[in-house]
């Protein structure tokens, strides 16, 4: 068996087996994170519509580290969509800072999202909401059944709705569990009738874009840009946040990555550019935003101090140069959200092959050993 074109018994010796399998079988996974949500249809419905009928609802969108950022991702969807309070504050701002977080009396439904449910700060602000919050729900998207989260949410006005399990990644980095858990809040807070038809296209594209792209990609790593930059707007900012912790994390921090949008970009952040930094952008699909996309490209392209711009894009357009794109296929008319599926797998299939042009080892990067799996040596404080 192949994953992004190594053999198994070669990716063994990388130490990246794990990491590259995570990636690739992502489709699939998405396939049957629709249907376990299908299957729990009446429950889900049960536990959410009276939650999101309630007046002046605020909806908290939390976890920690990449699980932080998928909420950072879909919030701006979700309030588009239910035209709601929705705001993405990560565990380790509640759990630091509750009594400024949480407001007593607003009902509110706490959204957690954890892959392994273990990290101290995922189960302390699940127990702060519940201890200050008068009208609280709680949902909890997770992909470890055996989790400390997914234990406690459960009783009434909880709900804790499971990944499939081999979403809860055994490789150091999230991957599919990232994905598999953005899915589950597009398709619980963005609803629309042609939602599996747009997943299919959704699934194809990434599947189409690993095949197509790898070796691209890899040519791209191998030249070890030190800093790399990802840019997008809209939902694509958190996308563009968890895309740079990504290869941060891969490359142990030999690659410095930051992020930004394409329009606070230019308000100091540009100043990061060299001819050893790599830009990537995510490009909206909204004719809107994709004009203030298209035009930050058009200006690194004319400044000429960039050592490479890579563009990913379901949409041709004359700026967009031969050999700098990723052109998503049959994904044309795709709404944002979905596109935010295809751009994280190339920035993940980025983050690996960088690591790896570096000697680096994908499912174990900490040479030091202080960064862990599970974040460990956090003290939680009586409230």
């Amino acid at each position: 068996m192949t994953y992004l074109d190594y053999s198994e018994s070669t990716l063994r010796e990388m130490d990246a087996y794990w990491t590259a399998k995570e990636i690739q079988q992502q489709p699939e996974s998405w396939a049957k994170t629709y249907a376990m949500l299908k299957d729990n249809q009446a429950q889900i419905d049960s536990f959410l519509k009276p939650v999101l009928a309630k007046p002046g609802v605020r909806i908290i969108l939390t976890g920690a580290g990449t699980s932080a950022f998928v909420g950072a991702s879909i919030a701006p969807a979700m309030m588009k969509s239910l035209g709601a309070r929705v705001e993405a504050i990560p565990t380790t701002d509640l759990v630091s800072n509750p009594h400024e977080y949480f407001q007593k009396d607003v009902p509110t439904l706490l959204v957690s999202f954890a892959r392994s449910g273990n990290s101290p700060e995922s189960v302390a602000a699940f127990e702060c909401a519940e201890k200050l919050l008068s009208d609280c729900s709680q949902l909890a998207i997770t992909c470890n059944e055996q989790g400390a989260l997914y234990q406690r949410c459960a009783g009434d006005n909880k709900l804790a709705l499971l990944m499939p399990e081999e979403t809860n990644d055994k490789s150091f980095a999230m991957t599919s569990s990232f994905s598999c858990m953005l899915l589950s809040a597009s398709y619980l807070f963005c609803p629309r009738d042609d939602f599996y038809k747009q997943l299919t296209l959704t699934m194809q594209a990434t599947a189409s874009l690993i095949e197509t792209y790898n070796m691209m990609l890899k040519s791209v790593a191998i030249k070890k840009y030190q800093r790399v930059v990802y840019l997008g707007s809209g939902v694509s900012k958190g996308l563009a946040q968890e895309s740079a912790l990504k290869l941060l994390e891969l490359t142990d921090g030999q690659a410095a990555s930051s992020f930004d949008t394409p329009l606070g970009f230019r308000h100091g952040p540009k100043a990061i550019v060299n001819k050893d930094t790599l830009v990537v952008i995510f490009v909206s699909n909204d004719p809107y935003t994709r004009q203030y996309d298209l035009e930050l490209l058009a200006e690194l392209q004319r400044d000429s101090e960039v050592g490479q711009i890579l563009s990913i894009t379901a949409q041709d357009d004359p700026v967009l140069k031969q050999g700098e794109s990723v052109m998503l296929s049959g994904m044309q008319q795709a709404d944002d959200v979905f596109l935010l599926f295809p751009f994280i797998a190339c920035a993940q299939v980025y983050a690996l092959q960088h690591s790896l042009a570096l000697g680096n080892t994908p499912d174990n990067p900490s040479s030091s050993g202080t960064i862990n799996r599970v974040v460990q040596g956090v003290n939680i404080h009586a409230l």
